[in-house]
């Protein structure tokens, strides 16, 4: 019965906190010090291209950890929402970053971002 009542709160708790911003990301560790190679990817690209997004260390609560792969059923982290809607994982953001489909994301939306500087990761990776 408690099980029951902490995945709800688990669900309450993400749904709350993607609805109440626009860009997240549930990663292990935090933007300023990721604990694995796929978070530290999806953080540095949001970092360096200056993106205001809400950190969540899902190593920090087993219960968002498991919570978030039910949520979006999406069975891996890093996990990316903007305004609300699952964007994808590492592969998926890594490949909407090089192709520009991120940026015109953010432009659709309103998110702030530098686009220099989204230029720059893909003048790099092209």
């Amino acid at each position: 019965m408690d099980q029951m009542t902490d995945t709800v709160t688990a669900q309450d708790q993400i749904r709350e906190t993607v609805n109440s911003n626009d860009v997240v990301l549930f990663m292990k560790g935090t933007k300023q010090m990721p604990q694995c190679g796929f978070s530290s990817r999806v953080a540095g690209v949001l970092n360096y291209m200056g993106v205001d997004y809400a950190d969540v260390n899902v190593l920090a609560d087993p219960e968002v950890r498991q919570g978030i792969k039910d949520f979006s059923d999406w069975p891996t982290i890093p996990q990316l929402y903007v305004k609300g809607e699952f964007v994808g994982g590492c592969d998926i953001v890594t490949e909407m970053t090089l192709s520009g489909e991120l940026d015109a994301l953010f432009d659709k939306v309103g998110v702030t971002y530098d686009k220099q500087r989204a230029e720059e990761i893909r003048a790099a990776n092209g």
